[in-house]
């Protein structure tokens, strides 16, 4: 069903259980996974133009440590990728390039009045992307007893 998946990651923690997610889904279908981090070309280009080269050094190094981790994670055989732009439509079209058969991404839920909002790439990559996606929150402490032992909610 899954030859490809395609897991975005920026490093934060509200993206850890995604990359779980992410590689058990890859590991059930016998797929091929995909790490890739976005470094945001419009905050780039938002800062100052003396600081824009040492803003982009600092960007490409964090996105290089947040692929580190999910290759730590997965161990050999994933394929990891760093790429400049706008986050959606870079992570859109990756999947394109690749082929991929599903993205997965973590969200950055706030709460307001009883319902999960998605953070706004989460939500521009389910809006546009060419392939089914997979979001997934980050569980709240305590929420841990709700998964069952494979970590999918019950």
């Amino acid at each position: 069903m899954f030859d490809t998946v395609v897991v975005a990651t920026d490093g934060s923690d509200s993206v850890t259980r995604a990359i779980d997610v992410a590689l058990d889904m890859a590991a059930r279908f016998d797929a091929d996974v995909h790490a890739l981090s976005v470094i945001d070309a419009g905050e780039v280009d938002a800062s100052p133009a003396q600081l824009r080269e040492e803003l982009t050094v600092a960007l490409e190094t964090h996105a290089e440590t947040a692929l580190e981790t999910v290759r730590e994670r997965a161990g050999p055989g994933i394929t990891t990728a760093v790429r400049e732009g706008r986050p959606a439509p870079e992570i859109c079209e990756y999947a394109r390039e690749h082929d991929a058969d599903l993205i997965v991404t973590g969200t950055r839920g706030r709460h307001g009045e009883n319902r999960l909002l998605l953070g706004s790439v989460a939500e521009r990559v389910v809006r546009t992307s060419p392939v089914p996606v997979l979001s997934v929150r980050q569980l709240e402490t305590g929420d841990e007893t709700e998964t069952g032992a494979d970590g999918v909610e019950a």
